[in-house]
């Protein structure tokens, strides 16, 4: 679960990190009122979960109230990114000396925490680490041992002299942020020193694990101020695992990995996946309609590819699921189906014989993700 900045911040106030004062607003009127509180000028940022905001158009420095009127106005009820702004973050404007970039992250390659920092900040973390490596510090942390001094030691040691101290206290607490609130993500980009020497977070980026989420209900409750998009609250509501992705091939399956590696052979392919969409262990003609009328509602879904390994499921009934879901539900675009396990002969004759004109039955998964590809490509 990704955090709005203003709850990161409000995170990182409780565990001794220090924030700029900010106010959250919902109105024009309310950035107005807030900059008037701050002192007559402010930076007014979107509060969506995704980064790039600063590039994006998404941070505007605000000198007086009528300039944060304009940037609230600007912003609020617009589109960044595919995410809808509700709500903008008005912050103090600061004496800025100094700007780092500091996160520590769950790398599952090798089960430990990777923390990575810089005294290079406020810019694309990403361009850095590709073009120049030596001046991004990198530590992995042992969750049993925890971080010791000699961690800290090693990262604020690419600091300014009078900035690690203050780093320093920061980084631990960031620590307690990963361990009390299970966190596999705390980035903060800009770390700032400000002209009298304090070290400060600018932003604050949290990610929580969802699957953590029920022994922590004061977390799992902010979810309540996240815009609901009704496609997915439609495939929780009908118990499907649904995941919005940004290419134009829909893809359902039943098991998470099978999913994730249908996803990989549709990239190997040359095309690239709307979506993951995993109906469980069952396809019932019920599930199947919902699954489709899920992936179709996306217009950026050119085919749509279902990718079915039977077990306990016997694939004849997952076709017989399939038919009776496409007299529910009106088939725009072409759907390729691969069948393999239990009775996948059976269920590849059900589909031959009833030569619908949008499916096309595939034997194999990855002639059938060539075939997707080659069809969503075509439309």
């Amino acid at each position: 679960m990704d955090l709005y900045e203003h709850m990161g911040k409000d995170l990182f106030r409780a565990h001794g990190v220090a924030t700029p004062r900010g106010i959250v607003a919902e109105t024009p009127d309310e950035a107005v009122a807030a900059t008037d509180e701050l002192g007559g000028s402010s930076v007014v940022k979107v509060q969506v979960q995704v980064g790039g905001r600063g590039k994006g158009g998404g941070v505007a420095l605000c000198r007086s109230a009528g300039e944060a009127r304009d940037a609230a106005a600007r912003m609020l009820g617009s589109d960044f990114k595919g995410h809808a702004v509700t709500r903008v973050l008005v912050e103090e404007l600061l004496p800025i000396a100094h700007e780092f970039y500091t996160s520590v992250l769950l790398d599952r390659s090798v089960g430990e925490y990777l923390w990575m920092l810089t005294a290079e900040g406020g810019m694309d973390i990403e361009t850095l680490a590709r073009e120049r490596p030596e001046a991004l510090r990198r530590v992995h942390v042992n969750p049993g041992l925890g971080l010791r001094a000699w961690h800290l030691r090693e990262l604020v040691g690419v600091l300014p002299v009078d900035a690690r101290d203050g780093a320093s206290q920061v980084l631990r607490a960031m620590w307690s942020v990963v361990q009390e609130a299970d966190a596999t993500l705390v980035e903060i980009n800009p770390l700032v020193q400000l002209e009298g020497g304090e070290v400060v977070a600018l932003d604050a980026k949290v990610t929580v694990d969802d699957n953590a989420l029920f022994r922590h209900p004061d977390l799992e409750a902010l979810q309540d101020a996240f815009p609901v998009d009704p496609v997915e609250k439609r495939a929780k509501d009908a118990d499907l695992q649904y995941v919005k992705l940004d290419g134009s091939v829909g893809i359902i399956g039943n098991g998470a990995g099978l999913v994730m590696s249908t996803l990989d052979v549709v990239a190997q392919a040359g095309g690239r996946a709307a979506n993951f969409l995993d109906i469980g262990g069952g396809a019932s003609a019920e599930k199947m309609a919902t699954s489709l009328q899920v992936i179709l509602s996306d217009p950026s879904v050119r085919c749509v590819f279902i990718n079915i390994f039977g077990g306990i499921t016997r694939c004849d009934v997952v076709a017989e699921g399939i038919l009776e879901a496409l007299k529910q539900v009106e088939a725009t675009v072409p759907i390729v189906v691969r069948l393999d396990g239990t009775n996948a002969e059976e269920g590849r004759r059900i589909l031959a014989e009833a030569a619908h004109p949008r499916i096309v039955p595939v034997a194999t998964m990855d002639a059938a993700a060539e075939e997707a590809a080659r069809l969503a490509d075509a439309a």
